[in-house]
């Protein structure tokens, strides 16, 4: 049986997209590779805009499995076993109390906005679109916040209404504490807007190579954040360097 994630040596907190599967294909498998050789000390958790059907999917096709996700922009706090993702309930009560009933709500609130196009995926807590940066009026932006409920802009293409006060990071702080996994042993990694609240949470962290310039302005100044030159998946490795906080693989340097 794996060993509780509070008991491992390290801990790994990524988001998907640009970060854990950024970086060249020789970057990616260094780092699968060395997590998985490794999965007695290392801990691996997805942190992503993504849903729990998508990282079955990913890892079905050969990414390794983690062994929890917080998923759907934070929406989402779930156990990975077996191929099966299990949403955790005292995790999600207060993301379900807080979200009610929105979405046909803000579904009807947004419809025909300027620049914004429905996703077709009907989330739980969540309702997400594509947006046109050159059509959008940012009048959604007060319209979703008089809702009671949080906009989130990422990559200048995506549109997230969310829980009020419900994000990657608080999710991931509530995992943190619920696992009881000590603060210094967990490394944040992202590369977006979406990824701001978990690098900026207070666990170490790191924006990779290549985080969208937005981001790293958001990140000016704090201490604990990493700021990669590797892009995607080599950042993760020169973090985990950085910070001292996992042997690496005989002969990996990073500047």
């Amino acid at each position: 049986m794996t060993r509780p994630l509070k008991d491992k040596q390290f801990v790994l907190a990524t988001d998907l997209d640009g970060t854990f599967l950024g970086g060249s294909e020789d970057d990616r498998r260094r780092l699968y590779d060395w997590i998985e050789a490794n999965r007695d000390t290392i801990g691996l958790v997805f942190v992503t805009g993504r849903d729990p059907g998508f990282i079955a999917e990913l890892c079905e096709g050969g990414v390794p499995w983690p062994e929890y996700a917080i998923g759907d922009v934070g929406t989402t706090i779930a156990r990975i076993d077996g191929g099966r993702v299990t949403p955790i309930p005292e995790l999600e009560a207060e993301i379900e109390a807080a979200w009610g009933d929105a979405g046909p709500r803000v579904r009807d609130a947004l419809d025909g906005h300027p620049g914004l196009t429905l996703q077709p995926t009907e989330f739980r807590y969540r309702v997400s679109f594509d947006l046109d940066p050159h059509a959008f009026d940012d009048s959604a932006i007060t319209r979703v916040r008089d809702m009671g409920l949080d906009a989130l802009i990422s990559d200048n293409r995506f549109f997230d209404v969310l829980p009020r006060g419900v994000s990657k990071g608080p999710s991931l702080r509530r995992f943190v504490d619920h696992q009881g996994i000590d603060d210094r042993r967990v490394l944040a990694a992202g590369d977006t807007l979406n990824d701001a609240s978990m690098l900026e949470s207070g666990l170490p962290a790191v924006a990779v190579g290549g985080a969208e310039p937005a981001l790293l302005d958001r990140l000016e100044g704090l201490p604990h954040v990493h700021r990669a030159t590797a892009i995607g998946a080599a950042g993760i490795l020169e973090a985990v360097a950085a910070l001292s906080l996992h042997p690496l693989p005989e002969g990996e340097r990073f500047p």
